[in-house]
């Protein structure tokens, strides 16, 4: 079997749907045929409203069918192919007058098992019976063949129906086929206009409104109108007013908040007698402590001082770190270098500077220190020099 191509819908695009249902499911069926008696083809479209089916068969294919089908009414193959091709073009063209729809009323539909097709019915008429064996062609394209071939005509014939002012059944056959073309010639050159007219006035709308919830079961149906009444699309002022969001032009750091309380700190935001001192560094435990009265008069006249962080309230000495303790040296490198190589003279480890302490401490460091260079003087017999740096050896590369 061939493919079904896009040909193929062409050609069947000037065919009539006729119309069959399957008396067991009830189900309406809609199939198209085509037959080319050049090359004695033939071709098929059935659906369901939701997918679509299609068979093509070539001429060999055609007589195959047509003998298993009807083998007592056929005769046998022959090698004459004059006598074989009058018989196929004979048969075909019996096939195609089958397939119309006077005859489509005297046939009997029904839906018969396969397991080389999709889908397969058997039409039966009084002399012969004839098989199709269909295969889906996909979800893509059955929505472009239902599209081309019923939907898009049937919104058209909607629009002569309800746009005419005479029922299409009252007018003839050549007044009908006057409007139809009339229709048609307008749908194809603008299709969203035409559209958009067939579908878009009250009373096809509301007609179609009703229709569908009528065939789907719909209690509530809506009525049909002639006119559209225009809504209010207005919005509607709120009352309510929402307060501005706060906006901050600089983000708020230690730094920030030491500026702000210098500027606070100026004289002029400082009533006159008034007087600020800094806070006195505790060294050797000798600071004095301010008067409780003063501290409350600072707080009343600054009060940004009390909402501070406590890192900006403390005195300088507090807030300063603690003396480094000596760096230790780095490790040597190994010594197993070479036995020949003098020894390295070792470092002294530089003195950290002595921290603070209290008044007695000091006293004792003072007099410590004049021993040390009372006992230098008379043990060395003079007064001692500079010191000088140790002689470190050179550098090894």
């Amino acid at each position: 079997m061939e493919h079904f191509s896009e040909d193929h819908s062409k050609f069947l695009l000037s065919k009539e749907w006729l119309v069959k249902s399957d008396s067991q499911t009830s189900t309406p069926y809609l199939f198209k045929f085509y037959s080319n008696i050049v090359d004695l083809s033939c071709c098929l479209i059935l659906t369901d409203m939701k997918s679509v089916w299609a068979e093509v068969l070539t001429s060999a294919q055609f007589a195959r069918r047509w003998r298993i089908c009807n083998g007592a009414l056929s005769p046998p193959y022959t090698e004459d192919s004059k006598e074989e091709y009058a018989w196929r073009t004979e048969t075909l063209q019996l096939l195609s007058r089958a397939h119309t729809l006077g005859a489509a009323e005297e046939a009997s539909f029904k839906i018969v098992q396969t397991i080389y097709a999709d889908m397969a019915f058997e039409l039966a008429y009084e002399t012969f019976k004839w098989k199709w064996e269909t295969c889906f062609v996909g979800h893509k394209t059955s929505a472009d063949i239902i599209s081309k071939h019923l939907l898009f005509p049937l919104i058209s014939l909607n629009h002569l129906a309800f746009s005419s002012p005479q029922g299409i059944v009252d007018l003839s056959d050549a007044d009908a086929e006057k409007a139809v073309d009339k229709v048609g010639r307008t749908a194809r050159r603008s299709v969203d206009t035409h559209v958009k007219n067939a579908i878009s006035k009250p009373r096809t709308a509301s007609a179609l409104r009703r229709m569908t919830a009528l065939l789907n079961f719909n209690s509530d149906l809506p009525r049909v109108v002639s006119t559209a009444e225009k809504p209010d699309l207005e919005i509607a002022q709120l009352a309510l007013k929402y307060p501005e969001p706060l906006i901050y032009s600089r983000p708020i750091t230690v730094a920030s908040l030491v500026e702000d309380m210098t500027q606070t700190l100026k004289p002029s935001h400082v009533e006159a007698g008034s007087s600020l001192k800094p806070p006195v560094p505790d060294d050797d435990n000798s600071a004095t402590e301010e008067s409780d009265g003063d501290d409350d008069a600072i707080n009343e006249k600054l009060p940004i001082l009390s909402q501070l962080p406590p890192i900006l309230t403390q005195p300088v000495s507090r807030i300063t770190s603690a003396p480094r303790s000596p760096i230790p040296t780095a490790p040597s490198k190994d010594e197993s270098d070479s036995d020949s190589s003098p020894a390295k003279p070792v470092k002294n480890p530089k003195r950290s500077a002595p921290e603070l302490s209290s008044d007695d401490d000091s006293e004792g460091e003072r007099k410590r220190r004049v021993a040390q260079l009372k006992g230098g003087s008379g043990s060395g017999g003079g007064k001692r020099g500079t010191r000088q740096p140790i002689k470190r050896g050179g550098k090894r590369f």
